[in-house]
């Protein structure tokens, strides 16, 4: 039986091949290669299709490859210096950007110098902030430690006139506070449970850079200043140099951008690490959190970025940048030049471009409706002619991945769709899919080029994939474009 289709449809596809060449400034996705066998980011397995080749790695060769572009373009910017008041830290080679992404789902990208270690200096804050708030609570953490943004440096004397507290916890003054209410019988105790805790974050165990911490402690003045005048004010708890020892130490830990774009996606994933599947923090503990980084994170350049990247973020004087998408994904970047506000000059430019191009603006408001990626099996409306004519002409064995969407395709649903797709033809015996894109409503521009570097890839790989749905048509020069449902099922028939 032939599949119909239209002569409308055909002159479309010759309209849309020549639009397909996009070019994208950040987002350049790389043409399909052979790819060497690779393990799985997340859980470090082997994912193989029958011929021995890597199917589900399409998705992160896809990504990651966007990434690199990324890291290429933003690479370029060499204004900005590096912290040298912290000796060690003015070693850093101005050269190094690395940028990671983690989905809610688990799913972990990079790019760049992404793995490579350093201190996580305040970027530690949100954590300890989340720490002492899933202990004590919002109304005893914020007696102490207010949350309003200070609209001065990072390390600025930054307290109330009548009551010593500090503006917020990210800055220094209130990051100092906030470690200090950190619940524990001793200083030890206290860093041990902040080091716990920000490793569970990561998803591993962390450990801390002596050198570092030992140069913090001798070069520390005006954090030894903001404590001790924190602690003539009332609000700081305990000695002074207790509070700062586990700051310093704090600020010492090793952490890379890997890392970091984990911590970040925990953060977007409610307080549950999606690579371990561990609750690190209450649910309401993160709302709380993603606001104070949303207005203070980024010091006196707070507003600026929330008006121009629009996500919740925190910068540390080492080069690391956090930058959360609720429900959707972390990022983490490592770029040691910073700008005048204390913030990673290639970070900021590069987050900037990747929230623009992605749609992840926090006042940016999507169609209503939550996107949804499904593999219920072959369905043709509410009465599943397709599929109980498919079941009852077709061996189990034989019947095809088939994987819908409904909603809004943004990049986030995109890339659930196409991980969808792959994990499916691993459990089909022939390398044939259909996506069903019916009811979807519209696919953003980032989603359409996400699915066609990964169609690139599976077809160079053998994989045949038919699409259904008024806006499959962009993706009909990767795939088949199918008339219906049941259009869908004569194809996967004829090609059975």
């Amino acid at each position: 039986m032939t599949v119909m289709v239209t002569g409308a449809v055909r002159r479309v596809r010759r309209v849309r091949s020549r639009a397909s060449r996009v070019s994208n400034r950040s987002l350049r996705l790389l043409s399909p290669r052979p790819a060497p066998l690779r393990r799985c980011l997340c859980c470090k397995k082997v994912i193989l299709d029958k011929d021995g080749r890597m199917v589900n790695g399409v998705v992160f060769d896809a990504v990651n490859a966007a990434l690199a572009d990324l890291c290429r373009e933003f690479r370029e910017l060499n204004t900005g210096h590096l912290a040298t008041y912290i000796p060690p830290l003015a070693r850093a080679d101005p050269s190094d950007f690395g940028i990671a992404l983690t989905s809610a789902d688990g799913h972990r990208y990079r790019a760049g110098e992404a793995n490579k270690p350093f201190t996580i200096q305040s970027v530690s804050k949100p954590f300890v902030l989340a720490l002492a708030l899933s202990e004590l609570g919002a109304a005893e953490v914020f007696r102490r430690v207010g949350a309003e943004p200070s609209g001065e440096p990072f390390n600025a004397i930054s307290l109330d006139p009548e009551t010593g507290r500090p503006a917020n916890p990210m800055i220094n003054a209130g990051a100092i506070a906030t470690t200090a209410l950190v619940p524990a019988a001793t200083s030890e105790l206290r860093f041990s449970r902040i080091l716990e805790t920000l490793g569970r974050f990561a998803g591993r165990s962390l450990d801390v850079d002596e050198e570092v911490y030992r140069a913090e402690a001798a070069t520390g003045d005006r954090n030894i200043a903001l404590a001790h005048l924190m602690r003539a004010a009332g609000s700081l708890t305990g000695a002074p140099s207790a509070a700062l020892d586990v700051y310093f130490r704090q600020c010492a830990i090793l952490v890379d951008a890997t890392d970091l774009a984990v911590m970040a996606a925990t953060l977007a994933n409610e307080g549950v690490n999606p690579v371990t599947g561990a609750r690190v923090v209450p649910a309401p503990v993160t709302v709380q959190v993603l606001a104070v980084m949303a207005t203070c994170g980024m010091y006196d350049g707070s507003g600026d970025w929330l008006l121009r990247v629009g996500l919740p973020a925190k910068s540390g004087v080492s080069g690391g940048l956090v930058a959360i998408s609720p429900g959707r994904s972390g990022a983490g970047c490592y770029s040691p030049l910073l700008d005048a506000a204390g913030n990673p000059v290639r970070a900021v430019a590069a987050l900037a471009e990747l929230s623009r191009e992605l749609g992840l603006h926090m006042m940016h408001t999507s169609p209503p409706g939550t996107p949804t990626i499904t593999h219920p099996g072959l369905s043709d409306g509410s009465d599943g002619a397709a599929g109980r004519r498919a079941g009852g002409e077709m061996a189990p064995g034989e019947l095809p991945a088939w994987v819908a969407a409904r909603g809004e395709l943004d990049f986030t649903a995109a890339e659930k769709l196409v991980h969808t797709l792959a994990e499916r033809l691993l459990e089909v015996s022939r390398g044939r899919a259909v996506v069903d894109l019916v009811d979807v409503t519209v696919v953003r521009p980032a989603a359409e080029r996400l699915v066609l570097a990964v169609l690139e890839r599976l077809t160079a790989m053998g994989h045949l994939i038919g699409f259904v749905g008024d806006v499959a048509v962009p993706f009909s020069t990767r795939g088949v474009l199918l008339a219906s449902r049941s259009a869908a099922v004569d194809w996967v028939r004829m090609h059975s």
